[in-house]
């Protein structure tokens, strides 16, 4: 009875009423109605030892034979609420008056303790990080190393030793650093994210640990397990940050004149993108920095040439060209067929460009001393527009609407020495030598529309065939074919020349122009007649296992193909 009474009392106290069934009852003590705060503990108190009851209205529970007391009414439930809150907040306030505080110079986060939320540890660090703070960093690993734990912030505690170790970095804090990967690699594990772990990898590179750096990639952004769906968002997410990531590596290299490790990098791209495609991540989704490692790639060729790089402990085969280590890597990715980007690609391949002759036969071909890429196809198939296109040049070889204007076979030198085209025009003599990537491309005249006579059509097919047997520099050669038609007679009887004299040596590819204009509202595809029909074509003349590119002068389609072909006559 002593607890109903101190609940009406309480209720007097607090409401300003005293039920009329109270005047006949024993008074109750003054302090519990004159003190509503002893009257809440003491009714707190009595509700956990289970003595807060009313004789008269109790029932009886026929299942388990215990008593219950009634339904509180509304008065009775706000009070007692209002006892719960109070009780909780001075046991916060207890909480907080005994957490250990670890003293910060920001004004804005002054302190951290166990009661601080992800974004002040966030804040504490970025502040440290600008300003150079490195007590306060210091500060800050020693609070998420001994004060919190792994469920810190609802499990984020692993991404702030991932932005702690960054910051560490960035400050040149190798020890601290280190400290807080290895924490965060043996107590956060199960969630660390591969955007984390790249941000690491940038940081280490930032600061030249190649080694730490490469065992952060193989432990933490590993490839996928063997077996397992690429299409998972799970496995997306890693190879997105581990294409990132390696992508980093190759242009800090690049920009450090360091090719050799720059060129592993790209290795390791090559690698990786196969399994990109796969998992059917697109370009905009991976948003990789392909123009920024080719103008690294490009700034470390230059370098190269001129003799300037750094010494490397690391032996690698590098290329003729380092940006074709670049082009090699991208090829394997998903693309989006950027102008920007190509348009880097053949400036930094095609940095110089002259005219050097025609010929009409073999002896007025110029000296086999580089390897060399031919471009053969009928009239009007677009062959000079193509050539200009991977050139990146407007008026390399000249287009006309009138078809059969290529008379003779033009020869183009490609990266040759500075002040060449005065060799050519005027007979100077210019010192220098070509470059280590020089080619040449040669322009076969062609065949169908060309108005001459029969007998100059005989000597150019007697020529072609001479050439295209005897030539020992060509490494490749690309037959035009017009996609809205398919091949004509005057095709076949080119591919049956091939197959009767090109040597194993000479890599053949069949190149559809003008892929735009073949199927209305799908550019760069190909109806399924016409592929029939090449393909019929090429097997019953002999090239029915040779590759097929789709190109498009007008929308810069195949730009990358042909370049992974051009490549074998700059590297002969």
């Amino acid at each position: 009875m002593k607890v109903c009474w101190a609940l009406l009392a309480l209720l007097s106290a607090t409401h300003g009423f005293v039920p009329s069934s109270t005047h006949n009852k024993p008074s109750v003590p003054s302090p519990l109605v004159l003190n509503v705060n002893v009257a809440t503990n003491f009714i707190l108190q009595e509700f956990e030892r289970g003595e807060f009851f009313f004789p008269n209205a109790m029932s009886s529970d026929e299942n388990n034979g215990r008593e219950k007391a009634p339904r509180l009414s509304r008065p009775q439930r706000k009070a007692l609420e209002r006892a719960q809150k109070q009780q909780k907040q001075q046991k916060v306030q207890q909480k907080k008056k005994n957490a250990k505080h670890f003293k910060l110079h920001s004004q804005a986060v002054s302190s951290l303790t166990s009661q601080s939320t992800a974004d002040d540890v966030l804040r504490a660090i970025k502040r440290a990080q600008n300003l150079h703070d490195a007590e306060d960093l210091q500060t800050i690993e020693k609070f998420l190393l001994e004060e919190v734990d792994e469920t810190f912030a609802f499990g984020y505690r692993g991404s702030l030793l991932s932005r702690l170790a960054v910051a560490a970095l960035h400050m040149n804090n190798h020890e601290l650093a280190r400290t807080a990967i290895d924490v965060r690699r043996v107590e956060c594990r199960a969630s660390m994210a591969p955007m984390e772990s790249a941000a690491i990898i940038r940081g280490l590179l930032r600061v030249h640990n190649v080694t730490d750096a490469l065992e952060v990639l193989a432990d933490e952004l590993s490839l996928p397990l063997e077996g397992t769906p690429l299409s998972d968002s799970a496995n997306q997410e890693r190879l997105k940050w581990r294409a990132l990531a390696l992508s980093s590596m190759a242009s800090r290299h690049f920009f450090q004149g360091e090719p050799s490790l720059s060129v592993l990098a790209c290795e390791k791209l090559a690698e990786l993108g196969p399994m990109v495609r796969e998992s059917g991540l697109t370009a905009k989704e991976l948003d990789m920095p392909w123009s920024r490692l080719i103008l690294g790639a490009s700034q470390c060729e230059s370098g190269r040439r001129e003799g300037t790089k750094q010494e490397e402990t690391i032996e690698v085969d590098l290329p003729c060209n380092l940006v074709y280590s670049v082009l090699n890597a991208m090829s394997t990715f998903p693309s989006d067929n950027s102008d920007e980007v190509y348009e880097r690609v053949s400036n930094a391949l095609v940095r110089r460009v002259v005219f050097l002759t025609g010929a009409i036969d073999m002896k007025g071909c110029p000296a086999a001393d580089r390897g060399e890429a031919a471009f053969i196809g009928r009239s009007n198939v677009g062959k000079s527009s193509l050539i200009n296109m991977v050139t990146n040049r407007k008026s390399l070889a000249y287009t006309s609407k009138r078809p059969g204007k290529t008379q003779q076979f033009n020869f183009f030198a490609v990266n040759d020495k500075p002040g060449r085209e005065k060799e050519v025009k005027y007979g100077d003599v210019m010192p220098g030598s070509m470059d280590p990537d020089s080619f040449l491309i040669t322009d076969l005249p062609g065949f169908g529309f060309a108005k001459v006579p029969e007998k100059q059509r005989k000597q150019w097919a007697d020529f072609m065939s001479q050439y295209l047997a005897e030539r020992n520099n060509l490494r490749v050669v690309f037959h035009l074919i017009d996609s809205r038609h398919g091949p004509t007679d005057e095709d076949k009887k080119i591919m049956n020349q091939v197959s009767e004299n090109l040597p194993a040596r000479v890599n053949y590819v069949v190149v559809l122009t003008k892929a735009d204009k073949n199927i209305k509202g799908a550019p760069g595809k190909v109806s399924k007649d016409v592929m029939q029909s090449l393909r019929t074509a090429m097997n019953e003349n002999g090239v029915g296992k040779r590759p097929v590119i789709l190109s498009s002068s007008n929308t810069k389609l195949g730009r990358d193909d042909l370049w992974r072909y051009l490549r074998l006559a700059a590297e002969a």
